[in-house]
């Protein structure tokens, strides 16, 4: 549930964005794929209670990006967007999904000056939610077999975000961004590091012509 609530705050912050697009602001919607890596933090956990140890992975894997973000002025903006793994990893028995979630400054450099491509730096905070959940499948002789995923528990986390990228506009409304983030999670001990870099590239839509 949490996961489609971060989806429908983005619908809801693109809702009021889109009113203030038609006030002539420059409002940018966008979709990337990337990955985010943490090392594992090398720990043996008895997850069943029941003497079987299980180790700890490392953070990897594809992970999709959703978000909007609106000029304030030439050179100063804000965004939100939400980071999630698209598919549940294995941590220590269990199956688990990161998300992260960050409302942000956006700074342009040069402003409205360059047209076709475009550096932006952006600084925020936010949080990260590492979601469990338990899957088993069960058979038998009269129904066949079948396969449950159980949410369990999930762990929340405060985080600082940064983030550097540079949008290519292929037309005049069309960009694609290649970017590298960095997400500060506050004690972020279900991994080896509080420090989590991101890179990938989104595609986006600029509702006002460059």
């Amino acid at each position: 549930m949490s996961f489609l609530r971060n989806f429908l705050l983005l619908g809801c912050i693109a809702g009021v964005t889109v009113t203030c697009a038609s006030a002539q602001s420059d409002l940018d919607v966008f979709f990337g794929v990337g990955t985010a890596t943490a090392p594992s933090s090398n720990s043996l956990i008895d997850t069943f209670q029941d003497g079987n140890l299980f180790s700890t992975p490392k953070m990897a894997g594809t992970f999709g990006k959703v978000g909007g973000d609106i000029l304030i002025t030439p050179h100063f903006g804000i965004n939100a967007e939400t980071d999630f793994r698209f598919k549940q990893g294995a941590y220590a028995g269990l199956n688990y999904r990161p998300i992260f979630y960050d409302f942000n400054g956006v700074w342009l450099p040069f402003g409205d000056r360059l047209k076709r491509v475009v550096p932006e730096l952006e600084g925020g905070l936010g949080g990260a939610s590492i979601k469990f959940y338990y899957s088993s499948s069960y058979c038998d002789a009269f129904a066949g077999c079948s396969t449950s995923n159980q949410y369990i528990e999930s762990s929340n986390h405060f985080q600082l975000h940064m983030a550097a990228g540079v949008r290519f506009y292929v037309t005049h409304h069309i960009f694609i961004r290649p970017q590298i983030d960095a997400h500060w999670v506050n004690n972020f001990y279900q991994f080896g590091s509080n420090w989590v870099p991101e890179y990938g590239a989104s595609v986006g839509w600029s509702f006002v012509s460059h």
